[in-house]
């Protein structure tokens, strides 16, 4: 039997002209993929909270996963898509955009599972 693996935590925080968070981000056994959702690949960002905690950084965009396995969905989206689907199904979403709520999901976006405007340095390695 292998050693069970050890995540850490990080807080994100809004960026300038950012919305909503801070989140706390702390993978769990089946629940550690850090979902980058931002047109093919691993966004830097996603990629960093993957570093930091200890998660898999996971391609949303190449494969799917179900919305219990992730820890944390990385977005880039404008629009209303993207912005609300996760939060509806309560995912911490970071949108590296900074939006603030709108469009038909809006009700699903609260500060407890949503933040906006993110960059590198809103993100920190907490105890």
């Amino acid at each position: 039997m292998s050693e069970e693996k050890k995540y850490r935590k990080v807080r994100i925080k809004r960026g300038p002209k950012g919305w909503g968070g801070p989140l706390i981000i702390e993978p769990k056994p089946g629940r550690d993929l850090i979902y980058s959702v931002t047109g093919g690949g691993i966004h830097p960002i996603a990629q960093r909270i993957a570093e930091l905690t200890g998660g898999r950084p996971f391609d949303g965009f190449k494969s799917k996963a179900n919305f219990d396995q992730i820890a944390v969905a990385v977005i880039d989206c404008g629009g209303t898509a993207r912005v609300g689907v996760y939060p509806m199904k309560k995912v911490p979403t970071v949108d590296i955009y900074p939006t603030s709520p709108s469009g038909p999901l809006m009700r699903f976006i609260t500060e407890e599972y949503f933040v906006s405007g993110v960059r590198m340095e809103d993100i920190e390695l907490i105890e």
